[in-house]
């Protein structure tokens, strides 16, 4: 008899905690499959310092094979799951699809940023889920504040070293506290203009700071952040965002290049793609964290609306200490539905909640016991410590480090603002050139305040629309950037050696673009000039090639040959060749979509591109700011 197959879709808290439990618990008597994005596990608490440069990155990862060796981990991410054939269907990080089956499932995908329907948003703002975007934030931030202490203008200056917090939850109160330190700590290396400092700003709707946390909490954090210069302004939020500033609710136009999106998460569109019963974007499961009527399903975590039985009608809320807890109860659940144990409903305790603001400063209340200060701080630092499945040294060791040493403020450059799109359905992993489309994008640019592709693709302004005539191109992250080096013919089929072969090339291209936009407008909508068309141009055409043929030896070099872009066109510092003597340059056809070759295309001339498109937004979701 064959063993039974568990697969675990997600390594957050509660997919990582599910997959330890069950390994211990199987003993090898069954196959437990974890699929999942990245190879390690984020402890996402510690991100903030992350980006305030007090952690190095691997500090917050802990890898999934050293710590789970009795589980196979699968790289890649689930696109889709076939529940009446028990497959769950993914693509791995080299764009290659897979499938794997299942006889029980734990759905543990995690959530995403939350968008809100606001102008502006997904194009200029950045969120605040995975390592790549902390990584992208600590450049960010540490590049405009050397930005600001060399520019010349005041205002240029102003801008760049004012930084907007979108969110005053547990991870916006963090990153304001903690960029504050950072960015002060960074002007005293590299002071600006005389009177201005860095400048952040913390915005919520709601009317306290940390509004779904114990008030003592909300009040020691607003102090603290208030006393080192943090503007808090609750009950005000952005209305528009620029790229050289946001419009706020009360009317005021903050100039920022920096607005980080705090706002909160949202599951992760798989759950919603189930067609299941769902609650706010989250998978109905029972007591016992299964799906009603699959009872060989189970959801924890951010994804699974869990009921709260301390709270009739309620359902716990999306924090990691219920994720943690809901993955251990899902192993025990999943291993006695195969005959071992007895299943249990999921319940908790509330062990309070700790928030660390940098430095000393923290504000905790374990068991409902209030603290802060220095004792909030030591009692913070050690929870995370005790709760980390991993790195524990590693961590302290940083802490002691920043303690008696300077922090290093330098740029890595290793992701760019393109790589990090606020509305994406992967935060975990960075966009990078020659990666496959993203999975479930669709779904992921159909929630409120989604931005489209274009606007989230390199080399093409936010709100352009392609050029008339230009066809629909590739995603970003599908998309080779260009090689600094000189191509070959070897390492490039469409690579053009010659001025000739330019010409000849050019006058295929536009007759093949006339006839395919004449094929496809039809004879109605064509011009006269297209109905009737010069009975010579044909033998004219044939005339300019055999030309250019014949010119090809004394007018190209083998030099020059070397030196030639893909497009056809000389490569810097080379003479552009000239067309063929005493011929006439053929002209496109008027009035003729692709009469000109379209923008960024071989031989092309930039076209004339229409105006801006405004991002559709879908109804708002839910939110806290």
């Amino acid at each position: 008899m064959s063993r039974p197959r568990i697969v675990i879709v997600g390594a957050g808290f509660a997919g990582y905690r599910t997959a330890k439990e069950l390994s211990r618990k199987a003993r090898g008597k069954a196959d437990i499959t974890l699929l999942n994005p990245t190879d390690y596990f984020l402890y996402l608490p510690l991100l903030p310092q992350v980006a305030a440069g007090i952690l190095e990155p691997r500090r917050v990862t802990v890898s999934l094979s050293d710590t789970l060796p009795q589980v196979r981990l699968v790289l890649g991410e689930a696109d889709g799951i076939d529940l009446d054939a028990r497959t769950v269907h993914y693509t791995d990080p080299e764009g290659t699809d897979g499938t794997l089956g299942y006889d029980r499932l734990v759905l543990a995908a995690g959530s995403v940023n939350k968008l809100l329907p606001i102008p502006g948003v997904a194009e200029h703002a950045h969120g605040f889920r995975g390592l790549p975007e902390a990584l992208y934030l600590r450049d960010h931030v540490t590049r405009q504040v050397e930005l600001a202490a060399a520019a010349d203008d005041p205002e240029t200056c102003a801008a760049r070293c004012t930084f907007v917090v979108v969110g005053a939850g547990y991870t916006g109160t963090e990153v304001a506290a903690h960029g504050q330190l950072f960015t002060d700590a960074q002007v005293r290396k590299h002071p600006l203009r005389e009177g201005m400092r860095p400048r952040w700003i913390l915005l919520d709707v709601a009317e306290r700071v940390l509004p779904e946390l114990d008030p003592h909490l909300s009040r020691t954090a607003d102090r603290t952040l208030r006393e080192r210069g943090v503007e808090v302004r609750m009950g005000t939020s952005v209305k528009e965002a620029t790229p050289d500033g946001v419009l706020l609710t009360d009317g005021e136009f903050v100039p920022t290049r920096s607005l980080v999106w705090c706002v909160g998460v949202r599951p992760d569109p798989l759950a919603e793609s189930l067609g299941l019963p769902m609650e706010r974007g989250r998978l109905l499961v029972d007591p016992n964290l299964q799906v009603p009527g699959r009872p060989e399903v189970f959801a924890c975590g951010d994804a699974a609306a869990v009921p709260d039985l301390d709270n009739p009608g309620q359902y716990t809320p999306m924090t990691a200490q219920h994720a943690w807890r809901q993955g251990r109860t899902a192993a025990l659940n999943v291993a006695a539905s195969l005959g071992a144990g007895v299943r249990r409903p999921y319940e908790h305790r509330d062990l309070g909640f700790v928030v660390d603001l940098g430095g000393a400063k923290a504000a905790a209340n374990p068991l409902g016991v209030p603290l802060s200060g220095l004792a909030a701080g030591a009692v913070t630092r050690g929870y995370h410590l005790a709760a980390m499945p991993g790195n524990r040294v590693r961590v302290a060791a940083d802490w002691l480090l920043d303690a008696v040493l300077p922090r290093q403020a330098v740029q890595l450059g290793l992701v760019r603002s393109w790589s990090v799109p606020l509305d994406t359905a992967s935060p975990e992993l960075a966009r990078v050139p020659g990666r496959p489309r993203e999975r479930r994008e669709a779904d992921a640019r159909s929630g409120p305040g989604a931005a489209t592709e274009p606007e989230t693709r390199p080399g093409r302004r936010p709100t352009e629309r392609p050029a008339p005539g230009e066809p629909a191109a590739a995603p970003a992250d599908a998309v080779e950037p260009p090689d600094a080096r000189e191509p070959t013919a070897e390492a490039d089929p469409t690579f053009v050696a010659s001025a000739g072969e330019a010409v000849i090339a050019e006058a295929k291209a536009r007759e093949a673009a006339e006839q395919e936009s004449a094929d496809r407008q039809g004879p109605e909508s064509r011009t006269p000039e297209r109905q009737a068309p010069d009975p010579g141009l044909p033998e004219r055409r044939t005339r300019e090639r055999q030309a250019a043929e014949q010119e090809l030896p004394e007018r190209q070099t083998p030099e020059q040959g070397k030196n030639r872009r893909p497009d056809g066109e000389p490569a810097n510092n080379q003479p552009a060749p000239e067309p063929a003597r005493n011929q006439p340059a053929p002209e496109p056809a008027k009035n003729q979509p692709g009469g000109e070759p379209a923008r960024n295309q071989p031989g092309g001339e930039p076209g004339q591109a229409p105006g801006p498109v405004q991002p559709t937004h879908a109804d708002p979701a839910e939110g806290d700011s």
